[in-house]
């Protein structure tokens, strides 16, 4: 095995964090299976949250993100989030991260969706999420790997001691590292219509899953409520920062869709209005964005004003069609404060990683500030050798030499079009059971223990899909209840008994109920 350091799997905002905090003390590897530009981080138009401003405080932050999830989230990793990031963004500033400000030079601080401050930092307008990245890249000094996937944990005594990655030619490499960070992002790229990444398909997760780390909270699979539909087609995202100034959701008649909804209209809890937008949607209507009492539009949103232009939608006409699409995961695997996943060597940080702070619906502009905080304390715990807690690790089985299937081209069609009608923004029962059944038809149990490493890179790719899907559908199915962004018709209701109950999901136990069978 080549020796790498410090493996970190993925290339967005949370991956660039570990490296900037790990870089003067250790060797470190970035590997990312397409290019720097190819994630969620580098298209994020929504700001950074976090309560700077005067007339705002942490408690009013926390209290929003608690609010936002329904009370499902761990409300001591949320004081973590809302108590650091103020800091963590004071000390970037102080090395030359530029917010916008308005003419006095004071920050500006934009209104979103669930929050009850002014308190979002945006830089460049609708380019946070870049501006973010690139400041990170002037300082980031690491071995850069792109078009070189990572298809495997390597793991040996019941420790990840590295990976094993597979380039676009087919050569495949092993690589021994003190420590490996999976920071791939989340799975709504499963989606067909989603305002993720064409990279965001839950294979980091998937792969973690199969290594033995537990995931959970699969089923919270948060839509976001404007995308910009052409044809009927989501072709880009609206950011929520345009609600907040102002910008009103209509009906093809002109009636305001989120009057008398919920009191913070336009701007409740995304789930509360992409629900809303998809009854519309159902009745047969459209759905637009009525952008009038915007100002300076194209100077505010210049990302989003180039997406109109590029799709042939009129600025001037003030109407933008809009649709729902699947934009971030609430879940994915299982960590502690300091990014540490129940098996021994191996971290997640940002959309890849369960901390608990988003609940069941996560707040907007929450999760780039969740990457910066985590980002740093993964970075932590490795420069400090933060030992691994008891109650983190698990047992680990080494999979074995079977070959599972090679999934093709289409199967991973008709799997983002059977999430999208049967694990969507509204479900029921009958629907789950049938997504769950049709993707266990494909022996994910050779995909968990078998020998991957013949497969082409999109095939694997594939399958750590299938495995993903599955984790989600099944979780939606054993969730009786509907809490936030996880909507059940067939029980409309939140139950008090699920308020803070995760499903908790193991290979363990899939081998358990394979043995059933």
């Amino acid at each position: 095995m080549k020796e790498a350091g410090i493996i970190i799997v993925g290339s967005g905002l949370a991956a660039l964090t570990a490296a900037y905090g790990l870089q003067r003390q250790r060797n470190v590897t970035i590997f990312t299976k397409k290019g720097l530009t190819d994630s969620n981080s580098w298209r994020a138009q929504g700001g950074v949250a976090a309560a700077l401003a005067e007339a705002d405080d942490w408690h009013a932050h926390l209290r929003d993100t608690m609010a936002a999830g329904r009370f499902h989230n761990d409300e001591r990793m949320v004081e973590l989030l809302v108590r650091e990031g103020p800091q963590r963004l004071q000390a970037w500033i102080s090395a030359g991260l530029e917010f916008d400000r308005d003419e006095s030079g004071r920050l500006c601080f934009g209104l979103e969706g669930g929050h009850s401050r002014r308190r979002i930092l945006h830089a460049g307008g609708d380019r946070t999420g870049r501006a973010l990245v690139e400041f990170l890249r002037r300082q980031v000094d690491a071995r850069i790997a792109e078009g070189e996937q990572v298809i495997d944990l390597v793991i040996e005594n019941g420790r990840c001691v590295g990976v094993k990655t597979k380039r676009s030619d087919g050569v495949v490499s092993a690589w021994a590292a003190e420590a490996v960070i999976v920071a791939t992002g989340g799975c709504a790229g499963l989606y067909a219509l989603t305002s993720n990444a064409p990279t965001a398909v839950g294979d980091g997760i998937a792969m973690a899953y199969r290594a033995g780390a537990a995931v959970a909270d699969m089923e919270f699979v948060q839509f976001h409520p404007t995308m910009l539909a052409v044809d009927g087609k989501a072709v880009g995202l609206i950011s929520e920062a345009v609600r907040g100034e102002g910008a009103v959701l209509e009906t093809e008649d002109g009636r305001r869709l989120m009057e008398g909804v919920h009191p913070l209209g336009d701007l409740a809890p995304r789930d509360v209005v992409a629900r809303a937008i998809a009854a519309e949607l159902d009745r047969g209507g459209r759905v637009v964005l009525n952008i009038a009492a915007v100002s300076n539009f194209r100077r505010r949103f210049p990302t989003i004003a180039a997406l109109c232009d590029a799709h042939g939608v009129r600025l001037e006409d003030g109407r933008l069609p809009v649709v729902p699409g699947a934009h971030f995961l609430m879940g994915g695997i299982v960590v502690n404060e300091w990014g540490q996943t129940t098996v021994p060597g191996l971290y997640a940080v940002g959309e890849a990683a369960c901390t608990g702070v988003h609940g069941a619906n996560r707040l907007a502009s929450n999760s780039l500030l969740e990457a910066i905080v985590f980002g740093n304390r993964v970075a932590q715990a490795i420069r400090r050798g933060i030992a691994w807690p008891e109650a983190m690790r698990q047992a680990v089985r080494r999979p074995d030499c079977r070959r599972p299937f090679a999934p093709s081209l289409p199967e991973r069609t008709r799997l983002c079009e059977r999430l999208s009608t049967e694990v969507g923004i509204v479900r029921d029962g009958e629907r789950l059971r049938a997504a769950v059944g049709w993707l266990e038809q494909f022996s994910l149990s050779d995909w968990l223990d078998g020998d991957i490493e013949p497969l082409t890179a999109e095939q694997i790719e594939t399958g750590y899909m299938l495995i993903a899907g599955w984790l989600v559908a099944s979780s939606a199915l054993r969730r009786r209840e509907s809490r936030g962004i996880h909507y059940r018709s067939d029980v409309p209701y939140e139950d008090r008994a699920w308020q803070g109950r995760r499903l908790v999901r193991t290979r363990e136990e899939w081998a358990w109920q394979a043995a059933g069978r």
